[in-house]
């Protein structure tokens, strides 16, 4: 089977678990006046997920190739997928236990912690798929060098 073919489905639960995460982020700044810093990063992990990062991986590869560098859709896969561990296990360490754990505010961070965990390992497979994806394509490639390198013999 084409790992390709999980791509796309996994770009829609990356899309609509950022869009989850943005929103009850949001609602836990809210109601705390933005005094925890591990949500108000988890805001930002949301909103650069699913304004810039999904779209750009889906979209450019498809409708705009000249746009569609492989390092720098490895570096924003990667980047974001840095950027939701980070969010996670900050916001994962700040929250107490599930028994201290009172209110619909706490619940709320507590299920962004569990949803930022979620779309980490979903950015850690496409970012696996996608280095699996070069290593094959080093592999394959000759080692004759590209067309532009080469030397006319008739000049």
């Amino acid at each position: 089977m084409d790992p390709r073919v999980l791509l796309l489905p996994l770009r829609i639960g990356q899309f609509i678990l950022a869009l989850i995460v943005f929103c009850l982020s949001c609602y836990v700044v809210d109601k705390t006046d933005g005094w925890i810093s591990e949500e108000n990063f988890m805001v930002f992990a949301g909103l650069w997920t699913f304004l810039l990062a999904v779209p750009y991986l889906t979209l450019c590869t498809k409708f705009f190739p000249d746009a569609a560098h492989k390092y720098a859709l490895l570096a924003v896969d990667a980047g974001t997928m840095i950027f939701w561990f980070a969010g996670f296990i900050a916001l994962g360490a700040y929250l107490p236990p599930p028994p201290g754990c009172d209110g619909s505010v706490c619940h709320s961070a507590q299920a962004v912690t569990v949803f930022g965990a979620f779309e980490w390992l979903l950015f850690a497979c496409t970012t696996g798929m996608f280095i699996m994806a070069l290593a094959r394509e080093r592999r394959n490639s000759s080692s004759k060098p590209p067309a532009a390198m080469e030397v006319q013999a008739h000049v």
